[in-house]
């Protein structure tokens, strides 16, 4: 069965949040580059390196985490609060608990929103590294509600090679600009395929675009993630890249590890210098 929301009047008055050392938005702007995907194996290689993690997933409408992420303990209730699943040492909550499996969850912005704030306010955490929040498509009212309310660090931008992926991550990166939420780096994904390991790399979306965009606004440019099927057949089949790979030898779990070594070191440097995540804020709309 899966777990009921609770009403509104019972969110805890104190979000627990305070044991989480960084939280980072993982966002894009729009689907079909991979986000989850990146989120998952992400928060993999993080754990390899030893930080205790977790992942919110506040796509609403199609989570797909727990697919790729299959729980080994399901979330739980205690009082108000609900005790993230743990999915390969990983905490983890997700719309997908709370719906019947194939459930489509239609729902005006406003329950959205009710959702995403029972997901920040009534989940107990304890003691994280890192959490990293899977952000749904678009820029609208979920994405305000969690830039608002998530304590947020910064924000992970990922976007496939071509121009037209770019589009939507410009403005998803204007919109964590408005919202004072610093750039942690942009990720390219799906970057190339090789055939084999002796083969020349292919570009079947391009080259290039993600360093690119990272050269054009000013921002870090994280890391090429390959167009590896290794990745979809572990996230099809729910199991780990880094049980299929132990010694990492393969192009896609060492793009992994250092991608997440590069999001440690930018996220030191963000704090050292005073500009993760700033707080509050106020977008102040004008007439055209």
């Amino acid at each position: 069965m899966p777990l009921p929301i609770f009403p509104n009047d019972q969110i805890v008055a104190q979000p627990p949040l305070a044991g989480i050392k960084t939280i980072l938005a993982i966002a894009a702007g729009k689907g079909g580059v991979g986000k989850s995907s990146v989120t998952v194996n992400l928060a993999l290689a993080l754990k390899a390196l030893g930080y205790h993690v977790g992942i919110m997933d506040t796509d609403i409408y199609g989570p797909s985490i727990r697919q790729m992420l299959p729980e080994d303990r399901l979330p739980t209730q205690k009082d108000n609060l609900i005790e993230p699943a743990l999915c390969f040492g990983i905490k983890m909550i997700s719309m997908a608990y709370f719906r019947k499996e194939n459930e489509a969850v239609a729902v005006r912005a406003p329950i959205a929103n009710s959702l995403i704030s029972h997901f920040i306010k009534n989940v107990n955490w304890g003691a994280l590294d890192i959490l990293l929040i899977d952000f749904p498509p678009g820029t609208g009212d979920i994405q305000l509600t969690l830039s608002q309310q998530a304590n947020l660090t910064g924000a992970i931008m990922v976007t496939t090679p071509q121009e037209v992926a770019m589009l939507d991550v410009r403005k998803a990166m204007s919109l964590f600009e408005q919202v004072k939420i610093p750039i942690l780096g942009i990720v390219e994904n799906m970057s190339f395929y090789r055939p084999s390991d002796e083969s020349e790399p292919l570009y079947p979306f391009g080259k290039g675009g993600g360093k690119r965009l990272a050269s054009e606004t000013g921002t870090s440019f994280l890391g090429e993630i390959p167009l590896d099927p290794l990745i979809c057949t572990c996230g099809d089949l729910g199991k780990s890249l880094f049980s299929a790979d132990p010694e990492a030898i393969k192009p896609s779990t060492q793009a992994f590890m250092s991608l997440a070594k590069s999001v440690i070191n930018q996220t030191h440097t963000l704090k050292e210098k005073g500009l993760a995540g700033i707080g509050p804020f106020e977008l102040n709309w004008k007439e055209m």
